[in-house]
């Protein structure tokens, strides 16, 4: 592992265009996870048309590197404006923005910088170890049933976070779903839904969904709160937490890092319920559980150490199983497909130079963290005092080149501002803007790896439960919405009574 990291490492930075690609990526993932209304995801998807003109490896680990630092740049507007950047980053603002309030948001900022490297590196260590062997195993042990399972289990996960309730997360993901049956079918290749728009033949254009849903929708929300004068700006604090205070709360941190590898490596999930259950284990475990929600530093730590260690826990189903383990991941297929290349197994050995560059580059975006996120962060507390209504028009038009550009369609642009206005009337009533784009990412694999599959096992559904790992899958996933409706019937019972 080590020799192959080292070449990794050589090959990083023996080129100075790489080199200049990296920091890009971790100046521009922390910048843009940091500035409300938009995200990593909003960077990605507006250099994603770009990323044609370089090499595959260069393409991959911008995106890995990006992924990397915004998942932490998202905690800065978690912490000070209440916008969580990034799904991920939604937990974080549960202490940390009462700790804003409190004049305290270096501290909280400063603890996310710390936590999110350790985390973060934590998890690139064994991403290093792991994904090749699983990768192996995948070759011998994985087919179109498998994923197809993997991918129903993955989704019956995500259903039941994220939403207002159970049945909202449910019907998020239907929605994405259905959205990504728009199209043509992947077997027949039978147009769908197209409502006469030939420019649809090949489906919703991912990158004007992600625009939309994330970024526009993010800037329709905030436009709101300005308009009712619920737009409010914080308290900017620059003393950072001591090394005895992050010290004090180890055990939290290490029991994060376990909590966000487990949630990183299923596919469709990744930080998002890594960072919710590192911060609700936090609250079980602690005794001091009143205190959560009102400006805790353990809350901060909790969740931004969770998120962060999921980060390389999320490409190993990418690297060994061609599954992305969200929208972002999701993206990086679209820049492997660029260029004539598929993510899984395979490509440990068609592009094994391509794997450990990625590799070194998300150890080195981890680290980065640490030394350059505390620089960068005294500037950003004081860029973000730059007013909403200056930043939201060149949002807008960032996203709205970033929609054109990928296909040079109008349609593209419709779209994107038409999920924006969808998400934004859903995330008012409570339903799960990732449940929705996770739909539309694993609904179009799902389906075309059931289709295979049942041309695998010619058309005989039950052989689908001969396979081992495919009965487990299957089982798992419908024990896990059993236990939904479960809970959801429970709880209505509960209110009904009271």
């Amino acid at each position: 592992m080590w020799e192959n990291f080292a070449a990794g490492s050589l090959a990083l930075f023996s080129d100075p265009f790489t080199v200049a690609i990296f920091v890009f990526g971790v100046l521009g993932g922390m910048l843009f996870g940091a500035i409300p209304g938009v995200s990593m995801l909003t960077l990605a998807a507006i250099l994603l048309p770009f990323t044609a003109s370089l090499t595959p490896a260069q393409g991959v680990m911008l995106f890995a590197v990006i992924y990397c630092t915004g998942t932490y740049g998202g905690a800065i507007t978690a912490i000070l404006f209440n916008i969580p950047g990034a799904p991920e980053n939604a937990p974080t603002a549960f202490d940390g923005y009462p700790m804003t309030r409190q004049g305290k948001s270096g501290k909280a900022v400063g603890a996310a910088v710390l936590c999110s490297a350790i985390g973060g590196v934590a998890s690139a260590l064994v991403m290093m170890a792991a994904t090749e062997p699983l990768a192996n195993w995948a070759i011998r042990n994985i087919g179109p049933p498998e994923i197809f399972a993997l991918v129903f289990f993955g989704l019956a996960v995500a259903s039941s976070v994220g939403g207002r309730s159970i049945w909202k997360g449910w019907m998020s993901v239907l929605l994405g779903l259905i959205i990504a049956t728009i199209g043509q079918d992947p077997v027949g290749g039978i147009n769908r839904y197209n409502f006469g728009f030939t420019d649809l033949a090949a489906g919703i254009a991912f990158v004007p969904a992600i625009l939309g849903f994330f970024a526009v929708s993010e800037i329709f929300v905030q436009a709101e709160k300005k308009a009712t004068g619920k737009f409010d700006a914080p308290k900017v604090g620059m003393s950072f937490p001591s090394f005895l205070e992050i010290w004090a709360h180890r055990i939290a941190v290490v029991r994060s890092i376990l909590v966000g590898f487990f949630c990183g490596i299923l596919p469709g999930i990744g930080a998002t319920l890594a960072a919710f259950m590192g911060y609700g284990e936090a609250v079980r475990w602690s005794r001091d559980k009143e205190g959560f929600g009102k400006g805790k530093l353990e809350g901060v730590i909790s969740s931004e150490t969770a998120n962060n260690a999921a980060t390389g826990a999320a490409m190993i189903p990418l690297l060994a199983l061609g599954l992305p383990g969200g929208a972002l991941t999701a993206m990086m297929v679209a820049v492997f497909q660029m260029h004539d290349l598929e993510p899984g197994p395979l490509v440990f050995y068609n592009s094994p130079e391509l794997i450990w560059i990625v590799f070194a580059a998300m150890f080195y975006a981890n680290l980065s963290i640490l030394f350059i996120g505390l620089l960068e962060t005294k500037t950003i507390l004081y860029l973000l005092k730059i007013p909403f209504q200056f930043l939201a028009p060149m949002i807008l038009l960032l996203a709205s080149i970033g929609s054109y550009i990928g296909r040079g369609l109008v349609l593209d642009v419709i779209v994107m501002f038409g999920a924006g206005i969808i998400g934004f009337l859903l995330r008012r009533s409570g339903y799960s803007i990732p449940g929705i784009v996770l739909g539309i990412i694993l609904g179009k694999i799902g389906e075309q790896n059931f289709a295979q599959g049942m041309q695998m096992v010619h058309y005989d559904l039950g052989t689908y439960f001969s396979r081992p790992i495919c009965l487990i899958l299957i089982v798992a996933g419908a024990l896990t919405l059993l236990a939904g409706i479960y809970k959801a019937v429970g709880s209505s019972r509960s209110t009904a009574s009271q």
